[in-house]
């Protein structure tokens, strides 16, 4: 009765089905390690004292950014230069943006330091002059903004004097020296008018919709598992129900047209009585020529 699954079409069927479930386990237990991964990277970062309560360092100790230095205090040397003004920014719900001055260090290279946060239009609204002369910044290090970073405008078009991501990738065809890939938020912006802006947790160190994502990706490489089982025994106990009919002639179409399949050709159909087979033609044959 299971014969039929040692013809080619169930060898093929049998192959992807053995290929298919252990694939979907692979990609589950795989997804379901980065939510673990991400679980225990938060714990990690909770037990850990906040960022901005320890002591501040040299801007060159705490690169590259990652999720250890991120928020840490960072203190660099220099004089200001460029400014830039970065649009769509928010905060506490209200619209604005960040001043953002580069900071030219005695190396020549050049470290963003976002000096605060104003309410409404860049262009429109007054913003304080920079410091003049040779002064020392401590900030809240940041990493560089990505595309996916909440406010960041990617759609260009922007004004001169304008940027809509902080990145050394940006500000790199801006100005003509070399820039820090990072940037820092003072909290002590030494104006009225600005408000400092919040350091922003290091990107994969919380649950956020990442982390749900790849446990919800868990279960759907599972259910994948389980449905091409489910498919298989549903596929094989059909066939094996059509057999037995076939076997216990419960049905004849099936039983003559497996043949037919199996020949390609299809059987001469009888010949009526009183019916000319020869020709085309129709009248009542009497056998004479």
């Amino acid at each position: 009765m299971y014969r039929f699954l040692l013809t080619p079409r169930w060898w093929g069927i049998n192959l992807f089905v053995v290929l298919a479930i252990p694939f979907c386990v692979f990609m589950g237990t795989w997804q379901l390690g980065r939510f673990e991964d991400r679980v225990q990277t938060h714990d990690a970062a909770e037990k850990q004292p906040a960022p901005g309560t320890r002591p501040a360092k040299p801007i060159d100790e705490l690169l590259p950014v990652d999720t250890v230095t991120s928020g840490r205090p960072a203190t660099a040397t220099g004089r200001y230069a460029d400014q830039f003004l970065v649009p769509g920014r928010k905060l506490d719900d209200r619209s604005g943006f960040y001043v953002l001055d580069m900071l030219r260090t005695d190396s020549g290279k050049a470290l963003p330091v976002v000096r605060g946060w104003l309410p409404g239009e860049p262009g429109r609204t007054p913003v304080p002059a920079a410091p003049t002369g040779k002064v020392t910044v401590t900030g809240d290090l940041q990493a560089s903004e990505t595309a996916g970073t909440t406010g960041v405008e990617t759609t260009g078009g922007l004004p001169d004097g304008q940027l809509g991501m902080i990145s050394a990738a940006s500000l790199i065809n801006l100005v003509p020296y070399d820039v820090y890939d990072a940037w820092v938020t003072l909290q002590d912006t030494g104006a009225g008018e600005l408000r400092p802006v919040p350091a922003a947790a290091a990107q994969g160190t919380g649950l956020d919709l990442k982390a749900f994502q790849n446990l919800g990706y868990t279960g759907e490489w599972f259910v994948f598992a389980g449905f091409v089982l489910f498919m298989w025994f549903r596929l094989v106990r059909r066939e094996a129900e059509a057999a037995r009919d076939l076997q216990l002639g419960l049905v004849e179409e099936a039983a003559a047209a497996a043949p037919e399949a199996a020949s390609g050709t299809r059987p001469e159909k009888e010949a009526e009585p009183g019916k000319d087979t020869v020709g085309t033609g129709t009248g009542t044959g009497t056998g004479l020529a």
